[in-house]
């Protein structure tokens, strides 16, 4: 891998110390340096901390473009980081699945991606978030032999299970798709399904050994669509101190007075609300009840959200905080998120008028790179 760029970038907008003024940053060496390099002309750009995103599965795309079409999972991986890196994303946790809904969601892909991504040579840091549906409990020593092999640090609990249709005997909606996705047919996904719902109360009273196995390797947990108060109490009581996209604002206000941290998505910012009928999350926002944005399904999203954020009135170092030192804090890396010196040099350069992102660098390397900034980078290398 080539060495790190050593450069000052002189003039832009810069977010230091939580705020933007106009100012210098120097990188050398991987960090946010004192020591100034060669000079990139950066009057008319933003300079901001590279983006952090706790949750994206965007990445499915690039690994199956049609539905049982997978790639070899590490062929898709440089499209991944190529899209990571041209929405400003500097460290990236892939959100993975290892569920009973099979297909992309199965253990055995899960074990493909988890490998692929350990084993993927990258500029960025790229990561695994494990989701994993608690009913799976005959998975779980699995699971924890996966995580060790490797290292994976953040785990999020779901349960995907429609409980009470299965209960009234119903057919649950979309089954024969779901099935389809899964390579069952549709009566062995239903009776899958119906078996798991039913034996619920013996993954329960296996949950607790899990996740203290989980914390007992160093693992961040977290749960997914908490939607009542109670059942983010119940989640809290297995460990996972992170609320993931809480469905409604009494759960969210139940996280953030427990002092957990609560993850919102960032295409429900943009849209203005929910596309499934959830609480908006800038209704969270506007309440104070947010620690991080993450992009979800879209990563081109995620920095548009704190761009709209400050379109409406939020100062830019706060809502850039969402996506960069927010998400720092809830993983307890101080390492990143922000740009002072002894930081890791991951950042974003924003053109201020068209507002985009024209280049990304991820430890003092460049990951993407266009438009007018370009240029101004090979010239300062030229002049180095």
């Amino acid at each position: 891998m080539a060495e790190p760029l050593s450069l000052t970038f002189a003039g832009g907008d810069l977010l230091q110390a939580g705020e933007m003024a106009p100012g210098d940053l120097s990188i050398a060496a991987g960090r946010v340096s004192g020591t100034r390099g060669p000079i990139v002309d950066a009057r008319g750009y933003l300079i901001l901390p590279g983006i952090i995103d706790l949750h994206g599965d965007g990445f499915e795309r690039h690994l199956a473009p049609r539905r049982g079409a997978q790639l070899n999972v590490a062929d898709g991986l440089p499209a991944v980081e190529a899209e990571l890196a041209s929405s400003g994303i500097t460290t990236a946790m892939l959100a993975q699945f290892y569920s009973w809904e099979g297909g992309m969601r199965g253990p055995d892909f899960a074990r493909r991606v988890a490998s692929a991504v350990a084993g993927f040579d990258t500029r960025m840091d790229l990561r695994l978030q494990l989701r994993v549906e608690i009913g799976l409990r005959e998975a779980f020593g699995d699971i924890l032999a996966l995580i060790d092999h490797t290292r994976i640090g953040y785990v999020v609990l779901n349960d995907h299970l429609p409980h009470d249709k299965l209960a009234q005997g119903k057919r649950p909606p979309r089954l024969t798709g779901q099935a389809l996705k899964s390579g069952r047919s549709p009566e062995a996904h239903l009776a899958l399904m119906q078996r798991l719902s039913s034996e619920m109360p013996l993954a329960e009273a296996a949950l607790p050994g899990f996740t203290e196995a989980l914390a007992a390797r160093g693992c961040r947990i977290g749960s997914h669509d908490d939607p009542t108060p109670e059942i983010r109490a119940r989640y809290r009581a297995l460990g996972a101190s992170i609320a993931e996209f809480p469905e409604t604002r009494a759960a969210a206000e139940a996280a953030k007075a427990a002092g957990e941290p609560v993850i919102m998505g960032a295409p429900n910012v943009v849209r203005g609300n929910s596309h499934s009928g959830k609480v908006a999350a800038t209704e969270l926002i506007d309440a104070g009840l947010v620690d991080a944005l993450v992009s979800d399904y879209h990563y081109a999203a995620i920095h548009r959200a704190a761009l709209r954020l400050w379109d409406a009135g939020m100062p830019l170092a706060q809502a850039w905080a969402l996506i960069s030192s927010g998400p720092a804090r809830i993983m307890g890396w101080t390492d990143r998120g922000r740009l002072l010196p002894g930081q890791r040099a991951d950042l974003v350069v924003v053109d201020a008028q068209s507002r985009r992102i024209e280049a990304t660098i991820s430890a003092g390397h460049v990951t993407h790179l266009t438009g007018g900034f370009a240029a101004r980078m090979v010239g300062a290398q030229r002049c180095g």
